[in-house]
């Protein structure tokens, strides 16, 4: 299975750049996580009739904090998987974020901007950076999560065409 995997796209309405992204890297993708700072529930337009699991981050829009919790734990093929955003600064966020979940064997977050694809404690923790945003980064990404016979991560750097 393969899942993309974006955060932080700061955005109040239709973006092009979104959508080139959607067609060129999510086309063959079956699912779609989005780990908060949507801002506006519409931006999630550009993805289609995919399937989309989201949350809301700090940015949102209350239309988005009222469709989509602030974390949720997901079954995909046998792999239990966090989604959520994150707060506060990014130093040490990931012992606060894992703190939220019981068992899980992905953490999915946002909020920092920067990618990370990393495991720790066998845990595979993933933040896809942000498509649009390069306030706290050196470029846009985003990200595709691989379940097979494991749960894998790729980070995409977006260039501009």
């Amino acid at each position: 299975m393969k899942i993309g995997v974006i955060s932080d796209t700061h955005l109040t309405g239709f973006d092009k750049r979104l959508e080139k992204i959607a067609e060129t890297y999510f086309s063959d993708v079956e699912v779609i996580f989005h780990a908060g700072d949507i801002v506006d529930v519409g931006v999630l337009d550009v993805f289609g009739e995919k399937e989309i699991y989201a949350v809301c981050g700090n940015m949102d829009l209350p239309s988005v904090r009222q469709t989509f919790p602030q974390k949720v734990t997901l079954e995909i093929e046998g792999y239990r998987i966090g989604l959520i955003h994150g707060w506060g600064t990014p130093f040490g966020i990931e012992e606060k974020l894992i703190q939220q979940f019981d068992n899980i064997d992905c953490l999915v977050y946002g909020h920092t901007h920067q990618a990370v694809n990393g495991i720790k404690d066998n845990v595979l923790y993933f933040n896809p950076g942000s498509p649009t945003d390069i306030r706290f980064a050196h470029n846009n990404t985003i990200g595709i999560l691989h379940i097979d016979k494991a749960i894998t991560g790729e980070i995409i750097s977006i260039k501009d065409k």
